[in-house]
Parts: C-alpha cells; sequence; structure tokens
C-alpha cells in the first residue's frame, strides 16, 4: 500500500493544469487519485494522459463533489474554483474531513474571509484548512525579508506593479474574470499577490500597514470595475510607503523596495538588490527551481504529514492580505478617505 497522501484536484482552470497538477506529479507525498469539475468534459481537459484518476463533474450522474468527499481513500484536496464559489466547497470538504489547500485570495471581501475563518477553527472541524499563496515561498521575496531584517529601522517602502491586460489573453477570456462577481477584478486576483509579498518582506522589518489612502480608476472598459491603484500606507512603526498597482496601464515594472536606515533592499522578479548606506549594491538571483506553487504544494503535504500546518498558508495570513487590498478599494471609493486596518496579525 501506497504511503502518500490521496488527493483530489477540485477545478480544471489555467492554473490547474499549468500548476498545481504538475506539483502534485511532482510531490513525493501526493497520490492524485480524482479531479473534479463542473462539467465532465472539463475534468477530462486536465486528465488527459493519466490514468487510474477518477473524474467527478455535476453532470455525470452519480458521480459528484458529495461523491467524491466520501472516498477514505482521499485524505485531502486543493480547491481552485472561482472566487465567489469557492467557500462552498471549502466547508463541504471541512465537514467531510479532508485537508483542504484553496487558492487565494481567501474570500471575496473580508466578511466572508473571516466568516469562513469561524468555520474553520471551530471546534466540529478538525481537519486543516490553508490558503494557496506562492508568493510567500518564492526565494526573492524570503532572502529580502531577511535582508530588511538586518538592516535596522525600515523607513519606506515601495510596491510599482505594471501591467496590460488584454482582450483575448487566457485569464481575462475566463468568464468570472470577464464579468467578476467580486470586489477589485484583477486587483483583487492578481493583486493579492503583490499584497502577500509587501506584508512578508515589511515583516522581516517587524513591521506592518495601520491604514491606507488610496485613489483607484477603471482604465481600461474590458477590466471592471476598477483597474488601478494608487495608495499611500501608513505603517506601524511612523514611516510610510506607497503602492502604485496597474492591470491596465501602459506602464510596465515589478518591482518591491524598502528604506531601511542602513540601507535598501529591491526586489525585481527573482533579483535582490542590496545596497548599505556608504556600500555598492550586492545582486543577487534567487530562484525557486520547482516554482512558487510547487513548494507550496510540497510544504502543504508535509504539513499534513507531521500534524502542524505551515504558518505561511494560515487563513488569517490570507485575510490580511485580503483586508489590506480591501482598505485600498474602499478608500478609493471614499475619494482618498484614510481606511486604518483592524485585522494584522
Amino acid at each position: 500500500m501506497s504511503g502518500k497522501i490521496g488527493v483530489a484536484i477540485i477545478g480544471s482552470g489555467i492554473f490547474v493544469k499549468e500548476q498545481h497538477l504538475p506539483a502534485v506529479q511532482k510531490s513525493p507525498d501526493l497520490e492524485l487519485k480524482a479531479i473534479y469539475s463542473r462539467s465532465l468534459k472539463s475534468a477530462k481537459s486536465v486528465s488527459e494522459g493519466l490514468s487510474d484518476v477518477a473524474l467527478y463533474s455535476e453532470d455525470s450522474g452519480s458521480e459528484s463533489f458529495t461523491d467524491l468527499l466520501h472516498r477514505s481513500d482521499i485524505r485531502a484536496v486543493i480547491i481552485a474554483l472561482p472566487i465567489p464559489v469557492q467557500p462552498t466547497f471549502i466547508k463541504e470538504a471541512l465537514r467531510a474531513g479532508k485537508h483542504v489547500l484553496a487558492e487565494k485570495p481567501l474570500a471575496k471581501d473580508v466578511a466572508a474571509g473571516r466568516e469562513l475563518i469561524d468555520f474553520c477553527r471551530s471546534p466540529d472541524v478538525a481537519p486543516t484548512f490553508g490558503v494557496a499563496e506562492q508568493f510567500r515561498y518564492l526565494n526573492a521575496y524570503l532572502h529580502a525579508a531577511s535582508e530588511v531584517k538586518g538592516l535596522g529601522r525600515v523607513l519606506g517602502v515601495q510596491l510599482r506593479m505594471h501591467a496590460l491586460v488584454l482582450l483575448g489573453g487566457k485569464y481575462i477570456e475566463t468568464p468570472w474574470r470577464k464579468a467578476p462577481e467580486y470586489q477589485g477584478g484583477f486587483l483583487l486576483d492578481g493583486g493579492v499577490h503583490q499584497i502577500a509579498a509587501l506584508r512578508l518582506v515589511l515583516a522581516g522589518g517587524g513591521v506592518k500597514v495601520r491604514s491606507v489612502s488610496a485613489h483607484t480608476a477603471q482604465l481600461q472598459r474590458h477590466l471592471p470595475p476598477v483597474d488601478t491603484v494608487d495608495a499611500a500606507l501608513a505603517l506601524d512603526n511612523g514611516a510610510t510607503g506607497l503602492v502604485s498597482m496597474s492591470f491596465g496601464s501602459t506602464f510596465k515594472s515589478n518591482e518591491l523596495a524598502v528604506a531601511c536606515e542602513n540601507g535598501t533592499v529591491t526586489v525585481v522578479r527573482d533579483r535582490v538588490t542590496v545596497t548599505r548606506v556608504g556600500g555598492e549594491p550586492k545582486v543577487e538571483d534567487k530562484v525557486n527551481e520547482e516554482g512558487g506553487v510547487a513548494t507550496e504544494v510540497f510544504a502543504w503535504a508535509k504539513s499534513i504529514l507531521s500534524g502542524k500546518q505551515d504558518p505561511q498558508q494560515s487563513p488569517e495570513e490570507a485575510l490580511a492580505d485580503l483586508e489590506l487590498l480591501e482598505a485600498m478599494l474602499t478608500s478609493g471609493e471614499k475619494d482618498g478617505a484614510p481606511v486604518k486596518l483592524s485585522y494584522q496579525i
């Protein structure tokens, strides 16, 4: 008998095919038992070329999601579904005693996220619930956080991420992304990664964001409800920072920089540059050989085997990401009025 954890993948989207499926296949601790999707056709699109993997869907008669959860050889599920519907599937899986790793963001808004955490932390729920945020496993940001820790007091932070999502791209043509039933559109779905990186690196210096004042805009008609945010941050140590993020701009940038009293740390994708005061820049490339998703899936499997959840996957971490992003969106709706953060772990 295999000592591996029997796992099912719930979803059949782009990220499942390109990231989660390969990660499960590479994991020494996981064995793929089943795939679920709303339609049998989409489930088959993921399972092509695989053997001994059962398919479940809502249009296949008796082989539904509930039937999948009744299988005793499946101990855990990876859920990667549209943002609005994920909480229902997460709760059902936890009720069935399955460990869950669900794609970010935690929920469509903070209220729904808090309700989900209250559910998963209730005494009646025994299995673990983790949120998949691969940026917390990227070596560049982990290294940057470590460097910030050794450079003294944080003096400021700047995050710049600009891209132009065009019609015809693989993500925008996903129906639930094209007409989002959740706040922020691409800013929530894609921007939450950047927020996770920001919080991770600031945490290296023991600093959190205390409040935000932001302006938002919809620059592209096909990216509702907004695609751009520019925010001023107030940090809890008295310093300030800036976030400029857009999925509808012709600017091209992807940079996170932290100024400390003894130098600066800058991350541009996999490259980390540390410049001490009076010194020369030290540049290091910190790549992830397996990629961030595979690294987080491996860590999740290890946490199930050890019985101790990886803190980087805690839903409370994901809620803090969500709250910071939601605060920016809320401030934007209020013409830049400051919004204080109340839920910082």
